[in-house]
């Protein structure tokens, strides 16, 4: 099993994040190898889109892809806004929560092939994703073949100048035994760090801002593409309510 897919196994497998996105609260944690903690916000992941959500769903562009889209707020406030939205999670429990709020999603990583790649307008990378995989560079690289030719990235950023890679699992408690078997390499950047990173690839920062004690970078793409992936057939879709896209609409072939 390569590295991607361990991540994936590991987080989909975590019975503490989806216990915790079944019932709406933490207490949930990652936790690194040397039994450092970092709180997740699960309370506000599965609440409703907040103010400071909205202003980042209003920066955004043609249709929309939400790269670790978790229990689905920004999915089904998108798509309550007729737009043409996907939400991509690994984790069951997060699938089924979206689904219940009725956005479209899949249950699939990002570095899977994809309904799309080359056609998104924005891909959002919210709520800590750009630490997916643990590997920046990589995940940039991805997120630049999903979008269309100066399309948009939106990424939620750690607000320090923070560049960190790190192995970590998902726990419930402060004092649960460490295990190892599921720790999972992540990330974690500031938005100095990520612009690091954006100048050496093919990205052009547009914006940077704070809201709400948040921070947030935007980027686009600066390397044009002729083609797109077709899309993927057998693809699981977890939700059938999906408005009936254009012809532009990079999932029409759905």
């Amino acid at each position: 099993m390569n590295g991607t897919h361990a991540a994936r196994a590991a987080w989909a497998v975590a019975d503490p994040y989806a216990a915790a996105l079944r019932s709406g609260r933490g207490p949930l944690f990652l936790r690194r190898t040397d039994g450092w903690l970092l709180p997740l916000e699960v309370e506000r992941w599965c609440a409703r889109a907040d103010r400071v959500d909205l202003a980042v769903l209003d920066r955004c562009e043609g249709a929309v892809l939400d790269v670790g889209c978790g229990p689905g707020r920004l999915v089904a406030e998108l798509a309550a806004r007729g737009r043409t939205v996907l939400g991509v999670d690994v984790s069951e429990a997060a699938v089924e929560h979206a689904e219940r709020l009725g956005g479209p999603v899949l249950r699939r990583s990002v570095f899977e092939p994809l309904p799309g790649a080359g056609r998104w307008g924005t891909v959002l990378l919210m709520d800590g994703n750009l630490g997916i995989g643990g590997d920046p560079a990589a995940l940039l690289e991805r997120v630049a073949e999903l979008l269309r030719p100066g399309g948009l990235l939106i990424a939620e950023t750690v607000p320090a100048d923070v560049d960190e890679r790190a192995r970590v699992e998902v726990v419930g408690t402060t004092t649960s035994a460490p295990g190892g078997a599921d720790a999972f390499p992540w990330a974690r950047l500031g938005t100095p760090a990520l612009l690091r990173h954006a100048r050496r690839s093919s990205w052009r920062p547009v914006a940077q801002w704070e809201a709400g004690g948040r921070c947030f970078a935007a980027l686009r793409t600066r390397n044009a593409r002729s083609s797109a992936e077709p899309p993927n057939r057998a693809a699981v879709i977890s939700s059938q309510r999906v408005r009936k896209p254009s012809g532009e609409s990079p999932v029409a072939s759905w």
